[in-house]
């Protein structure tokens, strides 16, 4: 059985200057509270599972390259998790190498894998023909420069967090190498599942569900449950179950609150629909932007219908 969680300990995919670390700092409850640095989102997760933390930060999309999908696999498949709450942390780059090397020597780059892929067009432009190595994280990328001498195979330079010589004895050879000036990452706090906070009118519902069966129109029926209560999707992407080709589940996260009455009653639609259905939380929106909403699909309109059908039930 799991341990009581501990109320000091949060865990992020370390090491410390990482973006997920930022994305934990925004956390007002998580000031003064230990926190444990791990290697990937299985381990993170872990620890909430076992009670060793008393949630998560994990990367949950970016901007750039949409869902990430490790994360997104490990809530498919890890029981007893909740969303209850969302970060967002402004993403860029610097190149950074040993002391005294020059930007004309730089022949290998390490970088984590989605680091790299949002930094290539300015790596391939200024290092053309340059070798990659991935790295576990954006900060071991620039650690790994002092732990291996350089030669061999080795990496050269790293691209990592801005605020990487804060941490390591690094020099910064171009700043801003993020190839959009824009990129956002979305973060995610997990926690064991909790009762569901009051809706606060500017919140988000993020669910898996998987399709009945593999077949024509098997997607616009799950899409209808939306559509036809005036409910917006801000993400939408398929994962494959694993189980047999063709099986998918996708990833939803949808404006609203599962206690608003178009919410709840789309759940209950896909519940009907759906062999599973997975309820990862409802959580304020990290933007705060209040959700619109039609007055047909309010509140109001939902339970005035129900009162229609009872009195129609009732004769009255």
């Amino acid at each position: 059985m799991p341990t009581p969680a501990s109320s000091s300990t949060y865990s992020y995919l370390g090491p410390a200057g990482t973006f997920t670390e930022a994305a934990l700092k925004q956390v007002p409850e998580a000031a003064g509270a230990e926190w444990r640095s791990v290697n990937n989102v299985g381990e993170a997760l872990a620890d909430v599972v076992s009670g060793r933390s008393v949630a998560a930060m994990i990367a949950i999309e970016n901007s750039v390259e949409g869902g990430v999908s490790a994360t997104q696999d490990a809530l498919a498949t890890v029981p007893g998790l909740r969303i209850v709450g969302e970060y967002l942390v402004a993403v860029d780059f610097v190149l950074v190498a040993r002391p005294g090397t020059r930007l004309e020597e730089v022949r290998v780059v390490n970088a984590h894998p989605v680091a790299y892929a949002q930094t290539h067009l300015w790596l391939e432009a200024n290092l053309p023909g340059h070798g990659h190595l991935p790295a576990t994280s954006n900060v071991a990328a620039a650690a790994d420069l002092l732990s291996t001498p350089a030669g061999a195979g080795r990496a050269d330079a790293a691209v990592a967090p801005p605020t990487i010589t804060e941490h390591h004895d690094v020099e910064v050879l171009a700043r801003e190498i993020g190839d959009n000036r824009n990129a956002v990452t979305r973060f995610v706090l997990v926690s064991r599942t909790v009762p569901v906070p009051p809706a606060t009118g500017a919140d988000k519902t993020s669910i898996i569900v998987e399709l009945p069966e593999d077949g024509a129109g098997a997607l616009v029926d799950m899409l209808e449950q939306f559509a036809t209560r005036g409910i917006n999707l801000s993400l939408i992407q398929s994962r494959p179950i694993g189980d047999a080709l063709g099986r998918y589940r996708f990833v939803i996260d949808l404006e609203g609150h599962v206690l608003d009455e178009r919410v709840a009653d789309a759940l209950l639609g896909l519940k009907r629909f759906s062999p599973n259905v997975m309820f990862l939380g409802s959580y304020p929106r990290a933007d705060a932007r209040p959700v619109v909403v039609v007055p047909r699909y309010d509140d109001d309109a939902f339970v005035d219908a129900r009162d229609w059908l009872r009195g129609l039930v009732s004769g009255v």
